[in-house]
């Protein structure tokens, strides 16, 4: 078995961007109340002409050219999306063909918000077994096209966006080892659901588990990789609330880590929030080359995969 690492990072988000103030005009709410509930300002929306897997396909440009690399470089393309529209072609193959690529691996991952976590996963594993050599793993949601705008307690969450991250065969185990579950008993509990599909949560049920139950996973995690809690240098959890990330990551007990807090100006992107603000962390030199980075996806499905990788 080999291992594995992340070499580079990449996001992308739509041009517009939806206040509270903006907001408070089309739904009964306003700035205070967003703000003191759930710490999000402002998240980007894109319009009915960027599909997911432009989203996508954009974050995985940014992705390849900070690795230098080329599409025909990739052999595996992973993206961890639960918005898309279309069934076929999948939006890895879109994203493909929007990158030019010659002929990789094209999957879809529907762990909604941990689906990043579980691709990136899935990458290493595919790349330490040797069925892949380099693998561009993308979480792409497009949450405002899923939204009930009459419904201020779940419109006032969500934003769109894209994350990337190129994984290729290495001779150390930069990504550690994945710890995943679910409690499907508990999945009514963050729902897409209907035609039209509509996001909708329990939105106390989820901060009592995410709050009470994840901390102990998240520091397994770091057990698994040979850590401790103080050894991180970052922690990126599903930028979901911060009402949810802030007491998350002090129980985690990361007293010297950096915490992304990238949901205050983008909102809950899903699948897309870990690589979008963990590569915004990358950009702004807020964590350095080789530094071991929690990353720890948690929601639909009250689903949760997580990983300590070392910073590209």
């Amino acid at each position: 078995m080999r291992g594995s690492r992340v070499v580079a990072l990449g996001h992308y988000q739509p041009a517009k961007v939806l206040t509270n103030d903006d907001l408070a005009a089309m739904v009964e709410t306003s700035d205070e109340w967003i703000s003191s509930r759930v710490g999000i300002r402002t998240r980007h929306v894109a319009g009915p002409d960027e599909p997911v897997d432009e989203l996508a396909a954009h974050a995985g440009a940014k992705a390849l050219a900070a690795a230098g690399l080329t599409p025909a470089d990739i052999d595996l393309v992973l993206v961890a999306t639960s918005t898309a529209v279309d069934r076929s072609p999948n939006t890895a193959a879109r994203v493909a063909a929007r990158l030019g690529m010659g002929s990789p691996a094209v999957m879809d991952l529907n762990v909604v918000c941990a689906g990043f976590t579980h691709a990136l996963a899935t990458a290493d594993h595919a790349v330490r077994a040797g069925s892949s050599k380099r693998a561009l793993v993308i979480g792409a949601d497009k949450m405002t096209a899923i939204a009930d705008w009459t419904d201020r307690t779940t419109c006032v969450l969500v934003g769109d966006g894209a994350g990337a991250a190129v994984v290729e065969a290495f001779d150390e185990e930069l990504i550690g080892p994945v710890l995943w579950g679910s409690v499907p008993e508990m999945g009514h509990a963050v729902r897409i659901e209907g035609t039209p599909p509509v996001f909708a949560q329990e939105g106390q049920a989820v901060y009592r588990w995410a709050t009470t139950q994840l901390p102990p996973i998240a520091r397994q995690v770091c057990e698994r990789a040979g850590l401790t809690p103080e050894d991180l240098a970052a922690v990126v959890l599903h930028q979901a609330n911060l009402r949810i990330i802030e007491p998350v990551a002090r129980k985690i007990g990361a007293v010297n880590a950096v915490i992304a807090r990238d949901v205050v100006d983008s909102g809950n992107t899903s699948a897309a929030s870990i690589p979008m603000a963990l590569s915004k962390l990358v950009e702004r030199g807020e964590i350095g080359t080789g530094d071991p980075v929690l990353l720890f996806g948690f929601g639909g499905n009250l689903s949760y995969a997580g990983q300590v990788i070392r910073c590209p």
